[in-house]
């Protein structure tokens, strides 16, 4: 009963095509109703997909019986009550909307659409209400813990797969960004120990991140903790061998560890990356004197 979706001509419009496709169901759920219903998984699975064709042509009402029958076949299925409350919310009917999202959120806590309207819905309903808004919902039915158990195991689809590791992944690199914000401004403020651990804890979200190693290492520079601060800027150099502030605070860090010749190879390759870099001429012109005057150092005590 599927078939009559795979006729449609290229050409056709995404609205028009969206109107085929609602014919196409609307055939199919009219003869497996004439037939029987055999099967009250297939029948709910088509009101469901011609509910969606409602919603995207803009017809919410017929949207919403599909979905109520839909449900009365498959009470807690999930694409029913996401087009619902989808459905309720342009039409305003907010309590409702909120209600149908969040029986979403029991079934899958994870569903970042229904999270973010029900954060939207909530806000319209402060306002609508007042502090007692709550009061004026409809009640939110329980979802069976086998229900919920049920969805857990069903197999996850590439799409939804694709899309979990694009929310993550959009996650994780706001986490990552606000970190290193809050990072920087610690260090503008002097606060390197506290501005160390939010690059610590960035670079456990994206290790690869060159800027944050060498930012952590003026946090290691300025706490005297010269070896970690070497070491941090060697994970740089790992990443980009061309860095020159990564060459730079180095340099700084053999100077603490009073490896002269060390610091003097490393404000070289500063300078051979770029020669107007005063602060490199400065140190590199210390780090001679001290390197000579280590030198002298030693041959006064052999």
């Amino acid at each position: 009963y599927f078939c009559a979706l795979n006729v449609f001509p290229s050409h056709v419009t995404t609205k028009n095509n969206a109107r085929f496709k609602n014919r196409g169901f609307s055939s199919s759920v009219k003869l497996m109703e004439k037939r029987g219903i055999d099967s009250p998984e297939d029948l709910s699975i088509l009101y469901s997909n011609r509910a969606a064709c409602y919603l995207k042509n803009g017809n919410s009402g017929d949207c919403i019986q599909d979905c109520n029958k839909a449900l009365e076949l498959q009470p807690f299925s999930l694409k029913p009550l996401l087009r619902r409350a989808m459905a309720n919310e342009s039409l305003e009917r907010y309590r409702k909307a909120y209600v149908d999202y969040k029986t979403v959120l029991q079934i899958d806590t994870g569903m970042q659409a229904a999270n973010d309207s029900v954060n939207r819905i909530t806000k319209v309903l402060i306002e609508q209400d007042g502090p007692q808004w709550r009061e004026e919902l409809p009640e939110i039915p329980v979802v069976p813990l086998s229900v919920q158990q049920q969805h857990r195991e069903r197999p996850v689809s590439i799409e939804q797969a694709q899309a979990r590791a694009a929310r993550a992944a959009q996650e994780e690199e706001a986490r990552f960004t606000l970190l290193k914000h809050e990072g920087n401004s610690l260090v503008k403020n002097g606060q390197y120990q506290e501005a160390l651990e939010k690059y610590s804890e960035c670079l456990s979200v994206k290790s690869d991140e060159c800027a944050v190693y060498t930012n952590r290492a003026i946090c290691f520079l300025k706490l005297r903790r010269y070896e970690e601060a070497k070491q941090d800027c060697d994970s740089a150099l790992q990443l980009d061998p061309a860095n020159k502030k990564a060459f730079y605070r180095r340099a700084l860090a053999f100077k603490g560890l009073q490896d002269y010749l060390s610091a003097s190879s490393d404000l070289q390759e500063v300078l051979q990356l770029d020669p107007k870099v005063r602060e490199a001429e400065q140190e590199l012109e210390e780090m001679t004197c001290l390197l000579r005057q280590s030198l002298i150092d030693k041959d006064a005590h052999t």
